[in-house]
């Protein structure tokens, strides 16, 4: 059997040191691997190191929310203002970030909950909060048409806003239109006829009856620019589309015909603007705005003078300017004979009453005449039929 105390003694006194350090050297070692090895697993179980952009109680408006974490990763990310409302976000794929998809909106409380892990697999929580300032302007809208109606095949989205909007791709990206049958449109801008900034969505085609639509404008936190201030809340609506109805206008022929779903259902004789000057009708694609029924007429108010004034029954709008269709039995002797009113499209009251209960608002009409005085504004109603597809889309901010 090997003895390895008489071997030892064996050595001489320098073999015996060299054994000596080579095994304290390889204690030395052993303990050093054992620390490195300690301080790695401490080093390891650490959670990660969250950190959330956005602090305090003075923060502006209009910023996305942006969370980061070091040494780990985030398994989940919770934003909610004090209502309770969330700010939807996306997680990069490494999990070292969040970005939230909306921005903040003014006057506004938010609590942040991180959820993490470290690169050990220690799990924390996160919690931070901060609150944005209030808007110093706020910029409001109006829309068209309202929630759960039923309009006609020809009815656009319309919105006109309060103030100006100069940061128009911004706000138009936040314009969400949904469709139940996936209409192909597209928004445009223009100055309504108010002098205000308005967007309108409108389909390539006419819509398919049936269709259901939604608008979600989600504006709260986006800055419309300078002039207009920021946005403070969403807004929606939702409409159906209602039975194919065309009502096609022959200013000619002084004769008005009703459409439904392909067929002819109605034919009625009319006397439209007197040709010549400004009052002859427009001509062009333009929309059933509302019905209005029986309203005071006031040619001063449409820069006619005092040619008339009188109330006048089953008034059916379709421009902004004032034109109607209506009932005018003072202009009997013309109807289906000649044009001769100051620019509406005038029938007997009989024929105006059928008309009034068969027609809905959205519904186009389409006029058309060689004496009239021009072609009627995209602005002026919803004249954006007379545009063709391309110069339509023409008119969005995003395009392009």
């Amino acid at each position: 059997m090997f003895d390895a105390t008489r071997s030892y003694r064996r050595l001489s006194p320098q073999s015996r040191r060299t054994v000596a350090l080579a095994g304290t050297a390889a204690l030395a070692a052993a303990a050093l691997s054992a620390c490195s090895s300690a301080d790695a697993d401490a080093k390891s179980d650490k959670p990660a190191t969250v950190a959330v952009n956005l602090s305090g109680t003075k923060v502006p408006a209009g910023q996305q929310v942006k969370v980061t974490a070091e040494n780990g990763e985030l398994t989940e990310v919770t934003v909610a203002d004090a209502k309770g409302t969330k700010l939807t976000g996306k997680l990069a794929k490494d999990g070292t970030s969040w970005t939230s998809d909306r921005v903040t909106a003014p006057s506004a409380a938010y609590t942040v909950t991180a959820h993490s892990k470290g690169t050990g697999g220690a799990e924390a929580t996160k919690t931070a909060t901060f609150r944005t300032v209030a808007a110093g302007k706020v910029n409001k809208l109006d829309w068209r048409p309202g929630a759960g109606g039923t309009v006609g095949v020809a009815q656009p989205i319309s919105i006109v806003f309060d103030h100006p909007v100069q940061n128009k791709a911004a706000v138009e990206k936040q314009l969400k239109v949904t469709t139940s049958n996936n209409t192909e449109g597209s928004w445009g801008w223009m100055q309504d006829w108010s002098g205000k900034d308005r967007v309108d969505w409108r389909p390539k085609e006419y819509w398919q009856p049936g269709t259901k639509v939604k608008l979600a404008a989600q504006l709260a936190g986006v800055n419309s620019g300078s002039a207009g201030g920021y946005f403070v809340r969403d807004y929606a609506t939702d409409f159906t589309i209602g039975p194919r109805q065309v009502v096609s206008v022959d200013l000619d022929n002084h004769q008005l015909t009703l459409t439904r779903d392909g067929q002819q259902v109605r034919t009625i004789p009319v006397s439209g603007g007197t040709p010549g000057g400004d009052k002859a009708s427009w001509r062009g694609t333009t929309v059933l705005m509302s019905k209005e029924g029986t309203i005071n007429m006031n040619s001063e108010t449409v820069g006619l003078g005092n040619s008339y004034n009188k109330m006048v029954d089953y008034s059916m709008r379709l421009s902004w300017s004032g034109t109607y269709a209506h009932a005018a039995p003072w202009n009997a002797a013309y109807f289906g004979r000649a044009n001769h009113s100051s620019g509406c499209i005038g029938m007997s009251d009989a024929d105006a009453a059928t008309l009034y209960r068969e027609v809905r608002v959205g519904d186009p009409f389409e006029i058309k005449g060689q004496e009239t005085k021009g072609l009627i504004a995209p602005n002026n109603g919803f004249g954006e039929w007379n545009l063709s597809w391309s110069d339509w889309q023409a008119k969005s901010a995003l395009r392009g």
